[in-house]
């Protein structure tokens, strides 16, 4: 059985160029279908504007000229350039599955037979902590912006554009998304025996910066609470893959034990 997986590995195994080969191929494919998804999120710009604006308009009235919602455009091509950011963001969730396939394909040949059963769950698991990312920021971005505009005073009236406030939202909503992928992230490195539980333990504290400095430049805001709203998920999220990262272990080595015995 141990010269079974060890034959496993060997077969998935690749020299460098098969490796870039490899790479050029898994990376067209998430363009592809980067793309698709951006032009069916351009075609739906439109009907997702309002839900893109919906947290502009829970910002309190005050911080709103004339109590209104709306976006001003100070440039002729800005309607379009934001259509296509808008697009692009869109296109990278609904492309999502895909992308997230190709790179868990890409690094599967580490992987034993076993282990790459994983993959639509890889793929699920990926698509659904990047959707509550996304829905997190979608939270958040009120809260964000009530801080924001508040800081000038009362001098000084908002007036936010289109540009400004998409490229604001969008990135937000990347930054979160991302951050929601770090459990994932972990337990991969875990499968590829990059890291272990006992090696998560004792970057703990090395993490926990790490993870308030990224936070200080992913939050737009100077409040210690939205800050705290980004560490903490991560900071949950890590402690989770310690302990999945335990678990995992636990069951190899239970396999290796039964294997001996045989």
């Amino acid at each position: 059985m141990e010269d079974a997986a060890a034959a496993d590995r060997t077969a998935g195994e690749m020299t460098l160029f098969e490796h870039l080969r490899e790479l050029r191929t898994r990376l067209f494919r998430a363009v592809i279908a980067l793309a698709l998804g951006a032009a069916i999120g351009y075609a739906l710009f439109p009907y997702l504007l309002d839900v893109v604006i919906a947290p502009y308009c829970a910002v309190p009235s005050a911080l709103r000229p004339d109590d209104a919602c709306a976006l001003i455009a100070t440039k002729p091509l800005e309607p379009f350039s934001v259509r296509i950011k808008t697009a692009l963001v869109i296109g990278l969730f609904l492309g999502g599955p895909v992308i997230f396939y190709q790179l868990w394909r890409f690094i599967s040949p580490g992987l034993t037979s076993r282990e790459k059963r994983y993959s639509l769950p890889f793929v699920l698991a990926a698509q659904l902590l990047f959707a509550a990312g996304i829905g997190f920021a979608y939270l958040i971005v009120p809260r964000a912006l009530r801080v924001l505009l508040a800081l000038g005073g009362p001098g000084i009236e908002p007036l936010l554009s289109a540009t400004d406030y998409l490229t604001f939202f969008l990135a937000l909503c990347i930054a979160f998304g991302l951050v929601f992928e770090l459990p994932l992230v972990l337990i991969s490195l875990v499968l590829l025996r990059v890291v272990g539980a006992e090696g998560l333990r004792r970057a703990r504290p090395y993490a926990i910066v790490v993870m308030a400095v990224s936070a200080a430049f992913i939050t737009p805001t100077t409040d210690a609470v939205t800050l705290l709203f980004v560490v903490g998920p991560a900071w949950v999220f890590y402690e989770l893959s310690i302990l999945v990262a335990w678990f995992t272990e636990r069951r190899r080595r239970r396999r290796s034990g039964a294997k001996g015995q045989v």
